[in-house]
């Protein structure tokens, strides 16, 4: 479990990145991989809010948008700037600096 910097830089260590969700065939894809890990809490994924607008971190478009909590806070996220993936496979919004499992790809 890390922050979603450190499981930035843990992904890009193992010339990976943590994965971008940006279909529906991605998210069975990673939904896949935390089931079969037993976890029940969410996970990083490489979503980011950058300026204005959520951004995936390996650059590919951001089309798939199944996302979980209020549409206020991921309009305009105060402290939750990083993207996680819960285990019911629905994007959410959520504060850095919070400890979770994560999915390099």
């Amino acid at each position: 479990m890390l922050p979603w910097e450190s499981a930035l830089r843990h992904c890009a260590q193992t010339s990976a990145s943590l994965v971008s969700v940006s279909s529906e065939a991605d998210q069975l894809i990673a939904l896949g991989a935390v089931e079969r890990s037993g976890l029940r809490d969410p996970v990083w994924i490489g979503m980011r809010f950058l300026g204005d607008r959520w951004l995936w971190v390996d650059g590919s478009a951001r089309q798939f948008e199944a996302w979980d909590g209020d549409e206020t806070e991921r309009l305009c996220p105060a402290l939750k700037r990083c993207g996680a993936l819960s285990a019911a496979g629905l994007l959410e919004n959520r504060d850095c600096a919070e400890e979770l499992y994560f999915i390099c790809y």
